[in-house]
């Protein structure tokens, strides 16, 4: 009795014990993440990188049709990362959404090996240039069926990975910040040793042994991933679902709308419940003077908005700071994001003007074929080395002779990533002019120029990726209370999802302009040289030069790099 009384008298007295501390998993629970990323990513990429080359010559899919199936299945993958994001935000949370994905993309590559290992699912083999025969419709169904799995599976993968790992760190320190940017770089790093392997080893499988065997391996890798991601449940730090960001957002804008003819003034009233999970208070955000019109929505006008219990009566007529925040935080990035937008045009035409770039120029090196596919290592070789040299060298040389964590700004990366899809297509434009005159020349429907004439774009594709895409996605979450990081996770692969569906539009819309008086289009022909695709190139690096000016002259003033900032500029 005596020592359950002294147990009970040390949690007397007038202060309560604090409540226990969110615990991050840290670097071991990344582990487990970049782990079942890396193998998630290697199943991906192993059809992503070579699905143009399927296509042609498995299903005899060209032109312009090609460019389109490709564009619109990569642009929907990114798109369902909002459905994702709802549903890991509102109900699931991060850890299941992940796993349903997984789970839900391994059945779709199961489907794509099947119709590998299935004539009857594909049409007649091809051997000719033209007058190829089709799929047939319930052929076209299975196949884009299984492709369909992939998208929603990774809708759920997509927004949800980088904001898991994020969610194992600890923010809240110096230490946390400096290890949540590492974090970006390596996992851009992991998912770049999966491509290797994925456009080495997967690749060379599918063009040279078996498109069976070439689409097995990969649904292996997700039982693989499925696997780790699982091992690492025990470490993990699960936050749990916080409710619908997208909901909350709709009503602010309502709310808004509705309070419109009200005034803001210095006696103002706002709706500001303080947080009852004390793990959550130092990730709200504090009220900022950006977008003060949205403020509107938070504005006391009338004390029956309130309950005697301190609750709004009517939450699609009131809203509190806190959600009125976090739709100025989605506001603040939307300039950068057509900024991303833009850059990934360029970084997206290497996956299918680029593959048939490849196609028709000269792969023989001796007696071996270089596989299509394989164009896309000197990107990721690009990308990797990069990295590989900001991370271990440039930044440890800086805090050593400076002792400071000093870091190449957000801004800066941006820059020069869109100075880089410039160069890009400014290179693919002449090297394509080059390449079809030696063609026409011999009169050939292939170049006899090597394939070695694309490596320079192929590389500076991997640079706009190691520049935009990384600085961008970093913006994203950095700009994000924790409990959006989902939701930054999917604009982000949104504004990927855009790229490819404006680049869908833009080639058919150059497709249907550039033909006149029976000549043949700029882009979408089944031959190459009867085109002008180095025209095509131009106008997207016309597009980036105006890109360019866009961001130093406006979306950069919404950029902001400290990690948790709470936006105290007035904009």
């Amino acid at each position: 009795m005596e020592m359950e009384e002294e147990k009970h008298s040390s949690t007397r007295g007038e202060n309560p014990p604090p409540p226990p501390r969110l615990k991050p998993g840290g670097w071991i629970a990344i582990a487990y993440i970049l782990g079942n990323e890396t193998f998630e990513r290697l199943a991906s990429m192993s059809l992503i990188s070579n699905l143009t080359v399927y296509l042609h010559t498995q299903y005899n899919i060209g032109g312009i049709l090609l460019v389109n199936t490709v564009n619109i299945w990569s642009g929907s993958s990114n798109v369902t990362t909002i459905a994702g994001a709802f549903l890991a935000d509102a109900y699931l949370g991060r850890f299941l959404t992940i796993l349903f994905g997984l789970i839900i993309s391994s059945l779709g590559m199961g489907m794509v090996a099947i119709t590998a290992g299935t004539p009857q699912l594909r049409p007649p083999d091809c051997h000719g240039e033209s007058s190829c025969p089709q799929p047939k419709t319930w052929q076209l169904v299975f196949l884009f069926s299984s492709l369909g799995l992939l998208a929603i599976g990774s809708g759920g993968i997509r927004p949800c990975n980088i904001a898991f790992g994020a969610d194992q760190f600890d923010t809240r320190t110096e230490k946390g910040k400096s290890q949540l940017k590492s974090f970006y770089n390596w996992w851009y790093f992991s998912f770049t040793i999966a491509l290797l392997v994925a456009l080495t080893a997967v690749v060379y499988i599918q063009t040279n042994v078996s498109w069976v065997w070439g689409y097995a391996i990969p649904t292996a890798c997700f039982a693989l991933a499925i696997l780790i991601f699982l091992c690492g449940r025990p470490v993990y730090v699960c936050i749990e679902p916080q409710g619908s960001v997208l909901v909350d957002m709709i009503k602010v804008i309502n709310a808004a709308i509705r309070k419109r003819c009200v005034t803001l003034g210095p006696d103002s009233k706002f709706y500001d419940p303080p947080s009852e999970d004390s793990n959550q208070k130092p990730y709200f955000l504090a009220r900022t003077n950006r977008f003060k019109y949205l403020d509107k929505a938070a504005i006391i006008c009338d004390p029956t908005e309130v309950n005697a219990e301190g609750v709004q009566s009517n939450s699609w007529r009131l809203c509190s700071v806190q959600q009125v925040e976090q739709l100025k935080c989605v506001v603040g990035i939307v300039p950068v994001w057509f900024t991303g937008i833009a850059c990934f045009i360029a970084m997206d035409q290497m996956s299918t003007f680029g593959i048939l770039q490849v196609l028709q120029s000269n792969r023989s090196i001796g007696s071996f074929k270089v596989p299509p596919a394989w164009m896309g290592l000197s990107s990721m070789i690009a990308l990797a080395l990069w990295i590989f040299i900001y991370e271990c060298i440039y930044v440890p040389y800086a805090q050593k002779s400076t002792e400071k964590d000093i870091r190449m700004s957000t801004k800066r990366k941006v820059q020069i990533g869109i100075v880089m899809s410039i160069i890009c297509m400014l290179v693919a434009g002449f090297a394509e002019q080059i390449r079809r005159e030696s063609a026409l020349k011999q009169g050939s429907f292939a170049s006899p120029i090597s394939v070695a004439l694309l490596l320079p774009q192929f590389a500076l594709s991997g640079m706009i990726e190691a520049f935009s895409a990384v600085a961008i996605m970093e913006f994203f979450n950095n700009q994000m209370p924790a409990s959006m990081r989902s939701m930054a996770g999917s604009l982000f692969f949104l504004s990927l999802s855009m790229a490819s569906y404006l680049s869908s539009v833009l080639s058919n819309l150059v497709h249907t302009l550039s033909q006149s008086k029976g000549k043949p289009p700029w882009v979408g022909g089944h031959d190459l040289n009867s085109n002008r695709l180095e025209y095509f190139y131009f106008i997207i690096a016309a597009l980036g030069g105006i890109n360019f000016i866009y961001f130093n002259f406006f979306a950069c003033h919404y950029m902001f790099s400290d990690v948790g900032s709470q936006y105290i500029d007035s904009l």
